[in-house]
């Protein structure tokens, strides 16, 4: 474990820690394809895309879809992404961005929304699960917000101050889940959210995961 009040970090893993970007416009537009919706690119996903989920396909779509729509699409997404994962690699820099913020005993750990028995073999796989104090996944139905996830998160974590945690993330929807355990927030723009939509979340917003981690460094302290 971290040091007790030791600067913390909540990383994101989808678009943050990991560059799925592909990955996740070809499953979102396999998606669609089953409903017979157009394709949409990786700039209209990025301006529209919000939590829950149904949501951003109320946005394409000019309705929310039925819940029998949202099963198909879901599973679509789900089984078209487990293939296409393969071939995406970790952001620029992370592997040495992870070790210098370990020096002087802070801490750091994972918090994704996808399903937590796919996260924590693929964070393995890169050789980079022993800098994370803990790794949690989503359990439970897909679609919802990270909030809820993030307080039993925190609450795992006894030696992490929500007042010294920040999360990176690349959704507006990780601001949320900070502000909701009394953590800050920076926000990523090489992820699912342009910046124009992660502006609106009303914490800092930055163009690399190295600019991020300046900044938690700052308001952490």
């Amino acid at each position: 474990m971290g040091m007790q009040g030791a600067s913390h970090i909540v990383w994101d893993w989808n678009g943050t820690l990991f560059h799925d970007n592909d990955a996740i416009i070809g499953a979102t537009n396999a998606a669609f394809a089953e409903l017979g919706l157009e394709p949409i690119t990786l700039e209209q996903y990025r301006a529209l895309y919000c939590v829950p989920v149904p949501k951003f396909y109320e946005r394409l779509m000019g309705r929310l879809p039925t819940d029998a729509e949202w099963l198909v699409m879901d599973e679509t997404f789900h089984r078209y992404y487990a293939e296409h994962r393969v071939r995406c690699g970790l952001t620029d820099g992370v592997e040495e961005l992870l070790v210098d913020w370990a020096v002087g005993g802070r801490s750091q750990s994972i918090l994704s929304m996808y399903g937590h028995e796919e996260l924590v073999p693929l964070v393995r796989g890169f050789g980079i699960e022993a800098h994370f104090i803990r790794v949690d996944g989503r359990t439970g139905p897909s679609g919802g917000s990270k909030a809820e996830h993030m307080v039993r998160h925190l609450a795992a974590l006894a030696s992490v101050d929500p007042s010294r945690t920040v999360v990176i993330g690349d959704a507006a929807d990780d601001a949320v889940a900070a502000r909701h355990v009394g953590a800050k927030a920076v926000l990523y723009t090489g992820g699912s959210h342009g910046r124009a939509s992660l502006e609106e979340a009303g914490v800092p917003v930055v163009d690399s995961l190295g600019e991020a981690v300046a900044l938690a460094e700052e308001i952490a302290a």
